[in-house]
């Protein structure tokens, strides 16, 4: 099953709902700039994100953010959403959704939000989904609102069972606090690779945030913007043709050894060895 809601002034939804075996995978073009939601209905399967092979439970939600591509391998029943910008500007109405820097853009490693032993949740998605498909089969000139509404509503829903599965008693403000510190390094680790330029900007010490993210995130934020500086460079290396030059331009390094040094302490090997190794996996598949 495939659904493809597409306007050019208001942009673009899509619902795919493979059925049996299917091999599927996404990857980002300039043309094809999509966020993805999956649901996997079950079976247990695996998903690869950027090459890295990830166990996706059955009853659990993924959401990737525009620059992660993906593939799944399975026999069992998985949905997928995907919209772009133009549809519906999940930063543009963070504060409708509340997801930004959390259940997108989070600084967790890959997030899987978790249905089991919720069933009454798990009936309203079920729900949900039927509602998408009947949206998707009515066309006439409130379509496009009628889809989008329905994936704020998802959203919202999934911000709120992800919600549930970080420790209980963290403050509101708190919350919000590394929301924040999460969207601004999606939008400046280019540029800014030190914890001190996002404390500035959020009118913050960087022992504060240190403090925080150790009960909420068992991370420091330096390794928040480390690890988003790396998942950069890997998909730079896995997707584009840049050189190490260009690569250590656009991640903001003064120097090609100063990247490589990074990437080394990252990973374990040097950019070149990893896109090597890479182009080596792609032609033996």
């Amino acid at each position: 099953m495939r659904y493809t809601f597409q306007q050019s002034t208001q942009g673009e939804l899509k619902l795919l709902q493979p059925a049996g075996d299917f091999a599927w995978s996404h990857k980002e073009t300039q043309q094809d700039v999509l966020y993805t939601i999956l649901w996997n209905r079950g079976p247990d399967i695996y998903v690869y994100i950027d090459n890295v092979r990830y166990f996706f439970p059955a009853d659990h939600f993924l959401c990737l953010v525009v620059h992660q591509s993906f593939r799944l391998h399975a026999g069992g029943k998985v949905v997928i959403w995907q919209f772009n910008r133009d549809f519906y500007c999940i930063v543009d109405h963070d504060k409708e959704v509340s997801c930004v820097g959390f259940l997108f853009y989070g600084a967790r490693d890959i997030f899987f939000i978790n249905l089991k032993g919720n069933p009454q949740f798990r009936n309203k998605m079920e729900r949900l989904l039927s509602i998408f498909i009947e949206e998707f089969e009515t066309k006439d000139s409130t379509q496009g609102e009628m889809l989008r509404m329905q994936l704020k509503y998802l959203i919202i829903l999934l911000t709120r069972a992800a919600k549930e599965q970080f420790p209980p008693g963290i403050p509101d403000q708190d919350l919000d606090l590394v929301r924040r510190f999460n969207l601004l390094v999606e939008m400046h680790f280019r540029e800014l690779h030190q914890v001190q330029d996002y404390a500035k900007l959020l009118a913050r010490s960087p022992k504060t945030l240190s403090n925080l993210f150790t009960i909420y995130n068992q991370k420091s934020p330096l390794q928040v913007i480390q690890e988003r500086i790396f998942m950069e460079a890997r998909r730079l290396l896995l997707y584009t043709d840049k050189n190490q030059g260009e690569i250590t331009e656009e991640l903001g390094f003064t120097e090609p050894t100063h990247f490589s040094r990074f990437f080394r302490k990252m990973s374990g090997e040097s950019p070149t060895a990893f896109r090597k190794e890479c182009n080596k996996g792609k032609i033996d598949q």
